[in-house]
């Protein structure tokens, strides 16, 4: 706007008006053109952004890919060996393997230091981290299939920002940092006409999914999260099996997932622990409130804490829910209420169950969908197989579908459907897309439809325009999780919790001083 505008937009009130202009408006971008337009011939030249046990294990899957090249890595930590991995050594093995043969002895330094205890019930191996760890792998993987021992061809910064200042060649970002910097980096990112592919969640509040989604439709960037339900046969299964009525009007969905792993329902350490010389606190922290720094955040178990994690909806709620908007169409649910056992200042429960209510839409009536963690499930029906009944049973995952007419119940992530009262009629089989790839290298869907957009402009099922609305139902349940017991009424339009001004203040919280989005 210019300056003698009389009225300008605050924060809330762009992000709220982004919905009724073009935020949820798909048109291919080789339509709208744009100078981030790459021909199909051009490697997309890439950074990571984030490069804790996800970053780097994401990152040595692209760097296999044709279409990239990895060109710099970015992260606030230099190094360590403290981040979560789900196998002894599997960062190590992990590379070996991508470095292949003549590597096998490859980085004895990366041996984990053992095991670490994060909850009583969870115990996980240490891997190494962080951005020149990553920045050795990258060029030892090109100077592999090149044969340049001293290939140099990947820069380590630790500061976001003075990578998209100074990386002239970079065409795009992969962004897996904690949460609470997914959108600060990921705006950032797109205002300097860069793709961007980001970790789930999407976004940490939904004023920010507002803004990201309003964003890239703005600077016409190929966006994308990689959640690969909505391409999965197994949700288009579900999809027609809903759509031919087995199991009639769908009215109730339950989601159960096994999540938390790592520490929630506790309160902040009183003591303050010396920062590691290896690790930029204050950036780490960035847009959060500031608090000293103790191990109770970081790695991996950041998850837990509000100001930088989602709990189990982020690291899980995201994949089911988009494979469930895709399926029954949802929009935005109108109100939102959870029950937990104990209230926690800063953590999320250590359990939970959310009811969200979704509204009409297109001849499809009210929905309620109920989301379960920490181990609590919905109770097992009658005439559920004992095979399928394994998923009622403590840490196990999966999803319903109630119909007036059956049950489809299938893994978290919509895989081996089952429709009850079974039918032949409805039994899911091999689709030839599906048998085609067995015999192809696996490839990511989420992550080639993402490279699809940049280079032809087809939009991806998960870019930040449609993941938006996905995204903003999972952050109304963590919303409800901070205030259980009481009802949230919900206007989308208004981007407003229409009942509970202290709900309100969740919906875009204002950033730490010298950090925006």
């Amino acid at each position: 706007m210019k300056n003698n505008t009389k009225h300008r937009f605050s924060r809330r009130e762009f992000t709220a008006a982004a919905v009724s202009t073009a935020a949820f408006t798909i048109v291919p971008r080789h339509v709208l053109g744009g100078p981030g337009y790459l021909p199909p011939s051009d490697k997309i030249n890439l950074a990571v952004i984030g490069l804790g046990r996800q970053g780097m294990a994401v990152m040595m899957n692209l760097l296999q890919l044709p279409e990239i090249q990895v060109v710099a890595v970015c992260d606030v930590n230099r190094g360590s060996k403290e981040y979560a991995e789900y196998n002894s050594n599997a960062m190590l093995n992990a590379a070996r393997q991508l470095l292949g043969a003549g590597f096998e002895t490859w980085g004895e330094d990366w041996n984990s230091p053992g095991t670490v205890q994060l909850t009583k019930s969870f115990q996980t191996s240490l891997g190494i981290g962080g951005r020149e760890p990553a920045k050795r792998l990258v060029e030892a993987y090109y100077g592999s299939r090149t044969g340049a021992e001293s290939y140099k061809g990947c820069t380590a910064y630790m500061d976001f920002r003075e990578l998209l200042e100074k990386q002239s060649d970079l065409d795009a970002v992969y962004i897996a940092t904690p949460d609470h910097w997914h959108a600060p980096i990921s705006i950032a990112a797109m205002r300097k006409g860069k793709h961007v592919l980001c970790q789930k969640p999407m976004a940490h509040s939904i004023g920010e999914a507002r803004r990201m989604a309003a964003v890239a439709r703005e600077m016409k960037v190929a966006t994308a999260l990689p959640v690969n339900n909505p391409y999965t046969p197994s949700t288009q299964t579900i999809s027609d099996w809903i759509a031919d009525g087995a199991i009639g009007r769908v009215r109730e969905v339950h989601n159960w997932s096994s999540r938390p792993y790592w520490p929630q329902g506790l309160d902040r350490p009183k003591e303050s622990q010396p920062v590691p010389e290896n690790l930029n606190w204050d950036m780490w922290v960035g847009p959060a409130p500031m608090r000293p720094y103790n191990k109770a955040y970081l790695p991996f178990v950041w998850r837990g804490w509000y100001d930088f994690g989602c709990g189990s909806f982020g690291d899980m709620g995201c994949y089911s829910f988009a494979g469930v908007f895709k399926i029954l169409g949802l929009t935005p649910p109108t109100s939102i209420e959870a029950c937990s056992g104990e209230s926690y200042e800063e953590t999320f429960p250590q359990a939970s169950i959310v009811h969200l209510d979704f509204p009409a839409r297109e001849g499809r009536g009210e929905i309620r969908m109920s989301w379960y963690d920490g181990g609590l499930h919905p109770p097992r029906p009658a005439g559920i197989s004992e095979q399928d009944g394994r998923m009622f049973r403590h840490r196990q995952e999966g999803v319903m579908y109630v119909g007036d007419k059956g049950l489809i119940l299938a893994g978290f992530n919509g895989q081996n459907p089952r429709v009850y009262p079974a039918s032949p009629k409805y039994v899911e089989q091999p689709r030839p897309e599906a048998q085609a790839g067995q015999a192809a290298q696996r490839r990511d869907g989420a992550i080639d439809a993402w490279i699809t957009a940049v280079k032809k402009g087809q939009p991806s099922q998960t870019n930040f325009e449609i993941q938006a609305p996905v995204t903003e139902a999972f952050l109304l349940g963590c919303m409800a999780q901070r205030l259980p017991g009481e009802k949230l009424v919900w206007d989308t339009a208004q981007m407003k919790i229409a009942n509970n001004e202290k709900a309100n203040a969740l919906v875009d919280p204002v950033y730490r001083s010298g950090f925006t989005a």
